[in-house]
């Protein structure tokens, strides 16, 4: 059951504190992909890599840069020169906020970089990555702007309505 009453918020400390723990919760997602696709593909099967194998390590670690660069962005505090918290940066584990798409997308990396150590087939579950981002994009912005009334239409109607209103009213009378 949910709780009742308004939802607590949480304070700058609090903040900076799940940042962090988040970021390294990250860096070690990332590190241990990379060390088991690495043993696995660059290290076990050497003699049976090739261009792909390398080209796409280096696809996930561009993606994973770009991704944890961003968050690390987001999450930056500013701190006095005394050293106390001024601002904890972004919340990184707030629901719908760009840092979740983020951290998604580094997982989907992850999965996939560690699922394509049994086959390459499995980095086209990346696909899912810009579909999702296509839907997001639909849902969001494209969806509801090609499917809006116009804006006279609808004042339109509400005249109709006025104005039958206004009849019924004066044969009740």
């Amino acid at each position: 059951m949910a709780p009742k009453g308004k939802v607590g918020t949480k304070g700058k400390k609090q903040i900076y504190e799940e940042n962090e723990a988040t970021l390294k919760f990250y860096t070690r997602v990332i590190l241990g992909a990379n060390a088991i696709y690495t043993a696995v593909n660059l290290v076990v099967f050497y003699s049976s890599s090739t261009f792909w194998t390398s080209l796409l390590l280096v696809f996930a670690l561009a993606v994973y840069v770009g991704s944890y660069r961003s968050m690390s962005a987001m999450a930056k505090a500013s701190f006095a020169e005394d050293g106390s918290l001024l601002d904890g940066g972004i919340d990184l584990n707030m629901e719908q906020g760009m840092a979740e798409h983020l951290k998604d997308v580094i997982l989907l990396t992850a999965i996939v970089q560690v699922l394509s150590t049994i086959s390459s087939y499995f980095w086209y579950l990346w696909l899912l990555a810009p579909a999702r981002a296509v839907h997001l994009l639909w849902v969001n912005l494209l969806g509801p702007w090609f499917t809006a009334e116009s804006q006279p239409a609808s004042e339109e109607v509400n005249e109709k309505k006025q104005k039958r209103q206004e009849r019924r009213q004066t044969n009740r009378f």
